[in-house]
């Protein structure tokens, strides 16, 4: 996709975070990949005073362009995007019960199915490093490990996705679902789905938001 076209949507998607409550003032961050590498949110500015010239490109080596310089957690998504070819956009976010899970180094079990939608049984909760560090991007590497979304330990969340749609799509239903867990855990521990009924859950979703199979002309035969 045209490198202007991404910078605009990417920008659009970093209003969307504030906008949908994932996110307030300068935290959080946001990465879209394209040809020469990503193009990353830029460090301590409020959306609202950007442009999307200003968002930054960042080589796969670190190395960037631009008026501002790069989030400083372009690590993680760098170390994203080569770990994973699907990921083709990674949003990173202070949402509030995200984050208010992540401050408990809580993992979220499956106390509902949509759990399957992040691509397991359960997410997981990296352990807490430095902002910005390279310690933290191998934690949320290792998290991520059969998943697309994880909780950074005293931090927030972490969600990566095939494109900014999806993947803020993804971040929305992700802090949703943080939501429905604080509060069922309000009532005492909520029943957990067994292994085998998340089997069952994980296999329909091999198949969930894709298009039905064309069904072969009669004729044809």
């Amino acid at each position: 996709m045209n490198e202007n076209v991404l910078r605009e949507g990417l920008l659009a998607t970093a209003h969307s975070m504030v906008s949908s409550g994932l996110n307030a003032g300068t935290a959080g961050n946001a990465s879209v990949r394209c040809a020469r590498g990503f193009l990353i949110t830029p460090t301590g500015r409020d959306y609202e005073d950007c442009s999307a010239a200003d968002m930054a490109l960042v080589a796969m080596d670190g190395s960037w362009q631009g008026a501002f310089a790069p989030s400083s957690e372009w690590r993680f998504h760098r170390d994203i995007f080569a770990a994973h070819p699907e990921a083709g956009a990674v949003l990173h976010a202070h949402s509030a019960f995200a984050t208010a899970l992540a401050c408990h180094r809580r993992p979220i079990p499956a106390f509902h199915y949509m759990i399957a939608r992040f691509g397991g049984d359960n997410i997981r909760c990296a352990p807490y490093a430095t902002f910005g560090t390279q310690a933290l991007s191998e934690g949320a590497l290792t998290a991520l490990e059969g998943r697309n979304a994880c909780l950074l330990a005293n931090h927030g969340m972490l969600v990566f996705g095939r494109d900014l749609r999806h993947t803020l799509a993804l971040a929305i239903e992700f802090e949703t679902l943080c939501e429905q867990y604080w509060r069922a855990c309000q009532l005492g521990e909520p029943a957990i789905l067994s292994p085998a009924e998340m089997a069952e859950v994980i296999e329909k979703f091999s198949t969930y938001g894709r298009p039905r199979p064309a069904i072969p002309d009669a004729a044809a035969d």
